[in-house]
Order: C-alpha cells, then structure tokens, then sequence
C-alpha cells in the first residue's frame, strides 16, 4: 500500500494506526506548498482535492481512499483484535464514530481558518471559542484519570486527536487543560507516535534533497 502524507498534517494519525498495527505502508511526501510529490507523481491525479492522506490500496483496481477518519478506520476493522476500533454494530462502534465525527468537524476543521489567517475579528474570535469549548469536552472526558478518550485502550480517536493538536499554530492557548496535555504527553511517548515523526521528518528531508539536486 502506499499512503500519501503531508508535514504536519492528519495523515500522521494514519501513519500511527500502521504502525500501531506493525505494518509498512510505502510512504510518499506531498509537499502542499511546492505541490510535489516525492515520487514525482502529479498530486492532482492522486486527489483531484489536493488534500491528504491518501491511501492507495494494492487490490488490482488500484483504489485510493481518502478521508482520516475513514483511512484509519479501515485499516483498524482489519485487525479487530487490535482494540483500535470497536466492531461494527455495536454501541461502542456509535459512540467512536461520533467521537470520530467531533473531533473532525468541531477541532480539525476549526483550526484550518484560523492557521490560514482567513477570519474577521470577529470569526477568529468565536472560532477560538469553539474549539476551546472543544478541547474542554475533551479535557473533562480525561479527568476520571483514564489514560485515553475511551478508556485505557489506545485508539484511532486518540491517533486523530494528537494529529490535529494545531492549537500553536493557530493561536489558541490550551495550558489550562491539564488533563488535555497530559493525556497528549502520554500518546507522544508511544512508540508508534515516535516512529511516525521520525519517518515522516526523513522522507521530508528526502525530498528536500531530491529537489536541490
């Protein structure tokens, strides 16, 4: 499979599921700015949307798959024993997909306008709002001491979290939620967190390198 990644991006919250899976996904760069691909591939034809992630599949069609919550997902309902997803047709499975769906429109989405530097006054001021009320739906969820959204099992909700945790870059200050920056500190000491930086800190580097040269 290929999976098509960005700096700084969701997609390494689909780069953590693989690896909390212990799988290898082929790693391609996409560089938003430059609009390259460290496979020289024309990203317009990748995602006609010029967003990542993208997932690449190796059935014979060559599907592409897009979307965090739906990559990850997926990748996670392949190995059910894993505990990143709960099964289908089950409450738990409801309540993960709303938790999915949260923090996708009430957190991911509301830091793009604000990094982009998009917004009135006024918009800058009631989107901090939102994702500060956000965050503190989620800090409140963590003060019974459990150390994920869930429980004590790790789970895509918290991959897709710490993926989207652009409070710096867009200004919104989040000290104050203890439980929040704690609970974060807990999932960047996760082997799988730590991979997915390193891996996707050298193929940058490689690209860079493939570009000047």
């Amino acid at each position: 499979m290929k999976l098509y990644i960005a700096q700084a991006t969701c997609s390494l919250a689909v780069q953590a599921v693989f690896n909390e899976l212990g799988l290898s996904p082929e790693l391609i760069h996409y560089d938003v700015f430059g609009k390259s691909t460290s496979d020289n591939v024309d990203f317009a034809n990748v995602n006609p949307l010029s967003y990542v992630p993208v997932l690449e599949l190796d059935n014979a069609d060559k599907e592409r798959m897009t979307e965090t919550i739906v990559i990850a997902s997926y990748l996670a309902d392949q190995y059910p024993d894993s505990g990143l997803m709960p099964a289908h047709g089950t409450l738990e499975r409801v309540r993960m997909d709303q938790l999915l769906t949260f923090v996708a429109t009430e957190i991911a989405q509301k830091h793009i306008p604000l990094m982009r530097k998009l917004m009135t006054e006024e918009g800058v001021a009631f989107t901090t709002n939102k994702l500060l009320t956000a965050y503190a739906a989620l800090d409140a969820r963590l003060a019974d001491g459990r150390a994920y959204l869930t429980g004590e099992q790790f789970t895509v909700a918290d991959a897709y979290v710490w993926a989207t945790m652009w409070h710096e870059r867009s200004g919104v200050k989040l000290d104050h939620l203890t439980n929040l920056m704690t609970y974060i500190a807990r999932i960047e000491a996760r082997p799988s967190v730590q991979k997915a930086l390193k891996d996707e800190a050298e193929l940058i580097s490689q690209h860079r390198a493939q570009l000047a040269a």
